[in-house]
């Protein structure tokens, strides 16, 4: 376009601006969002000077607080936290605390923010308030009352259970097996074997198990 159609768009623009303003009689014009962005985008790089002598619809004072509102929503929406609230608790402390839950029914949630501060594990006793109750588990007391099943299964990997039997050779001889199996990986271990066990009882009081596996030299 030549300078000359310019000015005439501009004047005609100019024009439909003031019939605008006549129809309103006063009334103030609605912008939209986009609206707002679009013309402060489009004048704030003008001086002030050709901003007085524009003809608007709003204020020149209104544009730049346009801009200032569309700069500083920007800056809000790049420095907004990917998620709300404060940050989770790293995957390995939730591990911990119900681990902790599981294995001592009888700990509440300030004990095991104790233990956790022993092992050098910062944190507040609300937050472990809040895994073990995103987790489903019960407070304390009423965690204390587990079955004996539920005992098993918490503790199953520091459990073993002895005993002693006899058993007789291919051959005819008569022998005395003390075995022991892990509760967690069901792994049979054979402590000692021996037709000749020590006479101090061992078949009469289960007390003298512990006492024949510390003695190996009697077998």
């Amino acid at each position: 376009m030549s300078d000359r159609d310019k000015d005439a768009e501009i004047l005609a623009l100019r024009h439909q601006i003031v019939v605008l303003e006549r129809h309103l009689h006063g009334d103030r014009v609605r912008f939209t969002s986009a609206d707002r962005a679009w013309l402060a985008a489009l004048l704030h790089p003008l001086p002030r000077t050709s901003l007085d002598g524009l003809r608007l619809l709003v204020r020149p004072e209104t544009v730049l607080r346009w801009h200032r509102d569309l700069i500083a929503r920007r800056h809000a929406r790049r420095s907004r936290p990917k998620r709300a609230g404060r940050p989770p608790t790293i995957r390995a402390i939730r591990r911990l605390v119900l681990r902790l839950a599981r294995e001592n029914t009888g700990w509440g949630y300030r004990r095991i923010q104790g233990e956790l501060l022993v092992l050098g594990v910062k944190v507040a006793a609300s937050t472990v308030w809040e895994i073990l109750k995103d987790a489903g588990v019960d407070p304390a007391p009423e965690r204390t009352s587990s079955t004996w099943a539920a005992f098993l299964r918490s503790q199953g990997h520091a459990i073993i259970a002895a005993d002693f039997f006899e058993t007789t050779t291919l051959t005819g001889a008569r022998l005395y097996v003390l075995a022991t199996i892990d509760h967690a990986t069901r792994r049979i271990r054979i402590l000692g074997a021996t037709a000749h066990p020590p006479r101090r009882g061992w078949h009469k009081t289960p007390a003298t198990w512990s006492w024949i596996s510390k003695t190996p030299a009697a077998w």
